[in-house]
């Protein structure tokens, strides 16, 4: 069974099956990479919650930079939100994002 969770005419928030949750791209407010990404993870964990799931349970992240060179002040944001031994395999990338003054989004996937 598919189950489709805050859905809209584009795109769901959440789709579930056979115990996976895979989250829609996530982006986050502030001025700087780092206020983006924790505000991107802090409604990554809400999306987790409302799935049944939670940070532990991350199978997988894909990270999308608008400009690479954040990526030391990304990853000192995410090193701090990842718990202890729970790292999901992850990718980070550059891409040019949907909105010019987006500088972070974060796709996840995660056992229910």
């Amino acid at each position: 069974m598919i189950e489709r969770i805050e859905t809209g005419r584009r795109m769901s928030k959440i789709v579930k099956h056979g115990g996976v949750a895979y989250l829609a791209g996530q982006v986050g407010d502030g001025a700087t990479v780092a206020e983006q990404t924790r505000d991107c993870l802090s409604r990554i964990e809400a999306l987790l919650a409302t799935a049944g799931s939670s940070p532990e349970r991350i199978l997988q992240a894909v990270i999308w930079l608008a400009d690479i060179d954040d990526f030391d002040e990304m990853n000192a944001v995410w090193d701090a939100w990842v718990p202890e031994g729970h790292a999901p395999a992850r990718a980070c990338g550059e891409a040019r994002l949907a909105r010019s003054d987006l500088k972070v989004e974060i796709i996840v996937t995660a056992a229910c």
